[in-house]
């Protein structure tokens, strides 16, 4: 049986930050982040001092928290 994709959820300062990126730039991020809903872990790489992940984007860091059971990731 193949595993649900994950789902994106954006917290409103997220989607504003990201918005505020040259067109770009935001394109890559969003692709990036679409890659990621079918094998997150490829992708992301644990925060030492925090709970979380980061995903990397050219010069930029993608906060994100991630719900296993539910298959959802949180833009922070």
């Amino acid at each position: 049986m193949a595993s649900r994709r994950y789902n994106l959820i954006f917290e409103k300062r997220a989607l504003k930050d990201l918005n505020k990126f040259e067109k770009q730039i935001k394109e890559r991020i969003w692709n990036k982040l679409q890659e990621c809903k079918e094998n997150p872990f490829r992708f992301l790489e644990p925060l030492i001092e925090i709970e979380g992940f980061k995903l990397r984007v050219v010069n930029y860091r993608v906060i994100i928290d991630i719900d296993k059971e539910i298959k959802i990731f949180m833009i922070d």
